[in-house]
């Protein structure tokens, strides 16, 4: 893994973690990316729900309080 040298060093000087900001970003660019597979895998299915909806509308509408 290769960071600009230059951004560590600024990095260090205010006192930042590097550890804990490349392991937070690395969780939250797979968290993402799982995301997006997921939304992809499922896209028929979603798309499917969504046209049903809009044809007759949310099942059990008549009793929500909003």
């Amino acid at each position: 893994m290769t960071i600009d040298s230059a951004l560590v060093e600024e990095a260090k000087a205010l006192g930042l973690n590097l550890s804990q900001l490349a392991e937070e970003a690395l969780a939250k660019a797979v968290s993402e990316e799982k995301s997006r597979l997921w939304r992809e895998e499922n896209k028929e299915a979603i798309e499917s729900s969504n046209e049903y909806v809009r044809r007759n509308g949310l099942p059990l509408a008549k009793y929500r309080m909003f």
